[in-house]
């Protein structure tokens, strides 16, 4: 169904009352303490106190001056986020009350009001299996509606997914050191493959990547139905399959704990921190998760 534009904002301002909400009394303080210190700039160079990390000694200066120096650094009070947004078709999957599109559409709203709380400037790419749109950084709640209102109503020209085509273009339009939310249902046929693990291990080199995967509970598990046609929404391939062999369940279940641990291990090896949100789950509780653990 096409919404016109009066459903558009009413959703959009449904959205923004939830998600600023949740912003002003739970993140907002916690992605500032989660996040603070990603952007360092050096101050100077003081005589070592006890108490002080051993890692900031600054040797050329203890070498020339015979005692121990250490480097200060403070903490840069304009940070940059990015939304790195999946937009592929597998984005429209629903079985619960939700399609996997809503929470990573609130998701990114709350992470977007959380950095603006802190006076942080915020922009978006969408993507497919190539980057749809790229919505440079800037500050203010006009900004970030009208990212909401994108993530919305944006059409994508394509229906696949390329995980590392997204990475890619962030490495090269982010000059400067900014922290990434990587927002998708990692449904990506080549995620596990070297040209995405290449483009982390850059883009984890120059910026702070954190993961957000959401899925369906679906995708997890086959419901016992008798005989079934399911369909790639991705590709449009249709395949029959009998879930009411206990083997097939099983052997459909064991698959998505594969897929699940594979990528788990490749966002681990690049030291990303992750969050994973069911469609039927609250995402608030695993977003604090996320923010504690860093």
């Amino acid at each position: 169904m096409i919404e016109n534009e009066n459903d558009i904002l009413r959703r959009v301002r449904k959205i923004e009352i939830k998600t600023r909400g949740l912003s002003n009394e739970i993140f907002a303080g916690k992605y500032h303490t989660a996040f603070r210190g990603r952007g360092m700039s050096f101050s100077e160079v003081r005589e070592y106190r006890a108490g002080d990390d051993v890692r900031d000694i600054d040797w050329n200066v203890t070498a020339r001056s015979r005692s121990p120096h250490i480097k200060v650094y403070e903490e840069e009070r304009e940070l940059t986020m990015m939304l790195m947004v999946d937009v592929s078709a597998s984005r429209m999957f629903g079985s619960t009350h939700f399609l996997k599109k809503n929470i990573l559409t609130e998701i990114a709203a709350v992470v977007a009001f959380s950095a603006a709380q802190n006076n942080d400037k915020v922009g978006c790419i969408f993507f497919s299996d190539r980057v749809e749109k790229y919505i440079p950084p800037k500050k203010g709640r006009s900004h970030i509606l009208m990212i909401i209102r994108e993530l919305i109503s944006f059409r994508p020209r394509s229906t696949g997914t390329a995980l590392s085509e997204a990475v890619r273009f962030l490495t090269a339009v982010m000059k400067k050191r900014c922290t990434a939310f990587l927002l998708s249902d990692f449904l990506d046929p080549a995620r596990d493959g070297e040209e995405f693990a290449n483009a982390l291990k850059i883009a984890g080199s120059k910026h702070d990547l954190v993961g957000i995967r959401v899925f369906d509970p679906r995708e997890a598990e086959l419901p016992d139905v008798g005989i079934a046609e399911l369909q790639d929404a991705e590709t449009g391939r249709k395949v029959w399959v009998d879930t009411s062999s206990a083997a097939v369940r099983d052997h459909y279940a064991r698959a998505w704990r594969q897929r699940s641990e594979a990528i788990d291990s490749l966002l681990k090896h690049n030291r990303i921190d992750t969050a994973t949100i069911s469609t039927d789950e609250d995402y608030v509780v695993e977003l604090i998760k996320l923010f504690k653990q860093r």
